[in-house]
């Protein structure tokens, strides 16, 4: 039953219904969704690939899983599906040029973490960022396509939050953001 702040919504401005609905404003609407920001690593045939994402996101406690949605075109999907294991690490804020270069499009395929502190996983041997507010290593369970994505679910087989000071790194309208 509608009542006071409740009921119907009109519609934002732009709109033309769902099968109207523009891209570019959906983009812009979803960008006041403040999410953080993560780098996503596996090792396939012998490399490192890692690439930047902030569509990950908590499952389940009982088992322990999270997702990430990867788009199907980007080169770190196929690696990702095929190698079965992978890692998140939540980048602070000071790890803008680190966001920055692995969300570059068309960056070499050899030699992406070169430039940036990491070590293997002590369970997966994925690449964790030695910078990161939190590391997680997951073995993939589920692969779910889902219009120009796929959705991997991960069973979360372990992780690490060290002490460290700093603020996350956050994405918000199209940025990065520190939240203080």
């Amino acid at each position: 039953m509608a009542g006071p702040g409740r009921g119907a919504q009109p519609p934002i401005e732009g709109t033309t219904g769902p099968a109207g609905i523009d891209p570019g404003l959906f983009r812009r609407v979803f960008g006041r969704f403040a999410t953080g920001v993560t780098v996503i690593t596996t090792r396939c045939e012998g490399h490192e690939h890692a690439m930047t994402a902030n569509s990950v996101t908590s499952v389940s406690l009982e088992p322990l899983q999270i997702l990430v949605c990867i788009h199907q075109d980007a080169r770190f999907h196929d690696a990702l599906l095929d190698s079965g294991a992978w890692g998140v690490s939540v980048l602070s804020e000071r790890s803008r040029a680190v966001a920055d270069w692995l969300a570059t499009p068309g960056r070499p395929l050899t030699g992406q973490l070169d430039r940036v502190a990491h070590h293997p996983g002590e369970i997966t041997g994925v690449p964790l960022l030695t910078q990161a507010l939190a590391r997680l290593e997951c073995r993939t369970t589920a692969a779910h396509p889902a219009g120009d994505h796929t959705i991997v679910v991960g069973e979360v087989v372990g992780l690490s939050a060290p002490d460290d000071p700093d603020g996350p790194l956050v994405f918000y309208r199209g940025e990065y953001r520190s939240l203080g």
